[in-house]
């Protein structure tokens, strides 16, 4: 897939991603998937109201009514799409920054679109093979109120409230100005939390910090779990269907960690948990000690969740799925990634013990993580090319499910290209920090010198 990538289409707004084209998706995914009804939401960005109208015209013009929900987390829309039996788009870039806008297609069941329905579309874009209704038959569009409280109530009907509120917990959170500052403090609220917020105001330019939860843009949420004497800090994307944590020292946790912890609660013998090449050691040890099986796809959601669904249709039983980025899926809860979802269920797990206890238990490891940007086509053939010959002198043994991940028995490091940003993304990961640092600063001393060449 050239345009949805890993997690959808992500570009800089007005420049990739235009009105123009938001238009012509709208009108491909009403003649391919849309049937009589479509959902449209969006992500507080200042350009999703410009980008929504356009998939709402392009909609319209080959038919569809639109049902427009307004802002709210990317799970709120696929809740609606789901309990409404009708396909939905979101407009969300997720993590990328504030000047990125872009979209995801979301299925009648509530679960993103399929790699091969996401195929059926951009063959529609490509070949204009787009419907055309008659101007008497063309689509009415009806705003859709309550959509915001009916997500906050299934998700705290869908853990352990008394267990949580048995705790009296102190949540510190940081939706990052996002749409999980919608949603997520009430959530947490309802469950019997006290909550502490930072960039909690949902805004459009994203003032407090970058929509990516990333350690270097949640130094504010350290702070605040400190002062507040908090049990946890919780931080979402631009979306919020991703969660990352700080503990009660306000340390940051590796998303690595935490799904291990999540994927420790729910995985036997019988089971199946899929994540992508970069999962880390901590997940094949939890598989392990369960005798569970592990799967990797190659990065993105898009590719966990069409194995998730050809796992279940063979039989297999997946209690949970995703990545380390904060990105997990519990598919008997929704095959879908739900930032506060995610976080009701890591409350749960430190409601008898501190969440740097939980943590404790599927080991210490060190993750390293950058990127070497490429600013043309020939400075990215270049990354690739030094990518590949880098893996090719090595002595790691090769995985090229995505990407080069080369593993050493102490430790890995993968390099691969971005499927939303002009990047090749580096990960390393080892028990001690200076081995993973060095096995990042070696690939990425190496890239950068073949981009200086090129």
């Amino acid at each position: 897939m050239e345009l949805f990538g890993s997690s959808g289409i992500r570009g800089v707004a007005n420049e990739t991603v235009t009105p123009r084209f938001c238009l012509r998706v709208g009108m491909a995914v009403g003649t391919v998937v849309g049937g009589e009804r479509v959902a449209v939401g969006r992500d507080t960005r200042a350009t999703g109201g410009m980008f929504a109208n356009a998939v709402v015209s392009g909609l319209q013009s080959v038919g569809c009514d639109v049902d427009r929900l307004g802002e709210l987390p990317t799970p709120g829309v696929q809740l609606y799409a789901e309990r409404e039996s009708v396909p939905a788009v979101m407009i969300t870039a997720s993590h990328n920054p504030p000047e990125y806008n872009g979209i995801k297609l979301i299925g009648a069941d509530g679960i993103e679109l399929p790699v091969a329905e996401l195929e059926r579309i951009e063959t529609a874009l490509d070949e204009d093979g787009c419907a055309r209704a008659r101007w008497d038959e063309t689509g009415d569009a009806r705003s859709v109120e309550g959509v915001r409280e009916a997500y906050v109530e299934e998700v705290v009907d869908a853990v352990d409230r008394d267990r949580i509120a048995d705790a009296d917990l102190t949540v510190a959170l940081d939706p990052g100005h996002g749409a999980g500052a919608l949603t997520s403090p009430e959530i947490f609220r309802e469950l019997g939390c006290s909550v502490v917020t930072v960039n909690a105001q949902a805004d459009s330019h994203f003032p407090g910090r970058d929509p990516e939860p990333v350690p270097e843009n949640l130094t504010d949420l350290g702070g605040l779990v400190r002062a507040a004497d908090a049990d946890v800090g919780i931080a979402h994307d631009g979306d919020a269907d991703r969660a990352i944590f700080f503990d009660e020292r306000g340390e940051y946790i590796e998303g690595d960690a935490t799904f291990a912890v999540l994927a420790a609660g729910v995985l036997d013998g019988d089971a199946t948990t899929v994540s992508a090449v970069t999962a880390s050691q901590r997940l094949v040890d939890i598989a392990e000690q369960a005798g569970a099986t592990l799967e990797r796809t190659p990065v993105g959601s898009t590719r966990i969740i069409s194995r998730v669904r050809e796992l279940e249709s063979e039989g297999a039983s997946v209690p949970v799925a995703g990545e380390g980025n904060g990105g997990v899926l519990f598919p008997n809860y929704r095959l879908a990634r739900d930032g506060a979802y995610t976080a009701a269920r890591f409350l749960e797990l430190i409601a008898e013990r501190p969440a740097s206890e939980v943590v404790a238990d599927v080991g210490d490891y060190h993750n390293v993580r950058t990127t070497v940007d490429y600013g043309s086509d020939a400075g990215r053939e270049a990354l690739l090319a030094a990518v590949a010959r880098h893996a090719e002198a090595s002595s790691g043994d090769l995985d090229t499910t995505d990407g080069y991940r080369l593993d050493f028995g102490d430790a890995w490091v993968l390099a691969r290209e971005s499927g939303t940003e002009p990047v090749v993304r580096i990960y390393a990961e080892a028990r001690e920090a200076d081995r993973a640092r060095d096995l990042a600063d070696d690939l990425e001393t190496t890239l950068e010198a073949a981009l200086a060449d090129a």
